[in-house]
């Protein structure tokens, strides 16, 4: 029986191996560890492709989230507007500042959080938005910026599944006053453990985070706040550089993918990912709507395919909130969708022959179901 992994990392290194290798052996050789050379050059890189200013590597996209709201502030007894369909984490690193999150119900297009729905939430203790770039689709930064613009509000982008997407032909990143990145290792830019980086314009929301990813130090052993230990490791770092010389044609694969998946599924009883033109979605994740999804779900594994749900319980919902009281029918769009959406394989070394294998199979199940 065919197996098809949800994600192969395996294939995706074996073609960079000696370029990965090489980087390792480098940071080996130097024993620079601890923020050492490549984390700097990392982050010229890094900003420089998202065409933004500044970057500061960080442990993880959390961190990133986290950091950047202490940066500006954001604390006890303020609010910030978030998307209640999106992983936790963006609700989290909301929650680690002494701020609560103030969820939207998603667009029934994009999964992205509805603009439509934002202004309804705002409050006098409302100091931010962050819209969640879901599976790589950029949010509707247009009218997202409007409304911040018009209450005077940040806007906090949660970029950590849209590494080089495209809104209105301009990067994820500078839309806010800072973004997030996850380089979590399946991520479309992905290290070999947990890696961050928070990205901006902002030259004093640079400095503060550079300083509170490392104990709050200006310099060695001289600590100007109580801070926390979330630096980038060096060794992710260079294994990053290497990986971001690959990125855009990575993404440009996923596309090809998406298409691929687009076509052959026209027909099926299948909502397929709506594509909003005044983006580049880097799909991230192919995400598809279907009836009877765990189900389907169960058949593709017998058929050796993998897949994913992302994610099965709203955000309110959620035992970590249940203080919150969060009701069901509260957010009805992402609750009706939780159970139906299903994320099929999709990585840059897919084939078009394995997209044609998952493909049947779905139709097979459909075929079967009916008969």
């Amino acid at each position: 029986m065919q197996k098809l992994p949800f994600v192969d990392l395996n294939i995706r290194h074996q073609k960079i191996d000696a370029e990965i290798i090489k980087a390792i052996k480098r940071i080996l050789s130097s024993s620079t560890f601890i923020l050492g050379d490549d984390v700097d050059a990392f982050e010229k890189e890094f900003s420089k492709y998202c065409n933004v200013k500044y970057c500061v590597g960080l442990d993880n996209g959390t961190s990133a989230l986290e950091l950047g709201m202490r940066s500006l502030n954001i604390g006890v007894g303020d609010e910030v507007i978030t998307p209640v369909n999106s992983f936790i984490a963006s609700s989290s690193a909301i929650s680690m500042t002494g701020a609560s999150p103030v969820w939207v119900d998603c667009d029934p297009k994009t999964y992205n959080i509805d603009p439509l729905k934002i202004e309804k939430k705002i409050t006098k203790k409302t100091k931010a938005i962050m819209p969640v770039h879901l599976y790589g689709q950029p949010s509707n930064m247009k009218k997202i910026v409007s409304i911040a613009k018009k209450h005077k509000l940040h806007i906090i982008e949660d970029a950590c599944q849209a590494h080089g997407a495209l809104y209105g032909g301009k990067r994820v990143g500078h839309f806010g006053a800072y973004a997030a990145f996850s380089f979590y290792p399946g991520k479309n830019l992905g290290a070999f453990g947990d890696a961050g980086a928070l990205v901006t314009n902002d030259k004093r929301i640079y400095e503060t985070v550079k300083k509170m990813r490392n104990y709050g130090q200006s310099k060695k052993y001289h600590h100007d706040f109580i801070a926390w230990n979330r630096r980038l490791d060096t060794l992710q770092a260079a294994i990053l550089r290497v990986k971001l010389r690959y990125l855009d044609k990575w993404n440009k694969q996923r596309i090809k993918h998406a298409h691929t998946y687009n076509q052959l599924l026209k027909g099926a009883d299948v909502v397929r990912p709506y594509h909003d033109s005044s983006t580049t979605h880097v799909y991230h994740l192919y995400v598809i709507r279907v009836n009877d999804r765990d189900r389907l779900q169960k058949y593709l594994k017998e058929k050796g395919i993998a897949t994913g749900i992302h994610y099965p319980v709203p955000i309110h919902l959620q035992k970590a909130y249940q203080l919150r009281g969060g009701k069901k029918g509260e957010f009805p769009i992402s609750e009706k969708y939780a159970p139906q959406l299903l994320s099929l394989p999709m990585y840059p070394q897919l084939s078009e022959e394995k997209i044609q294998f998952i493909v049947n199979a779905i139709r097979q199940f459909q075929k079967f179901t009916i008969s």
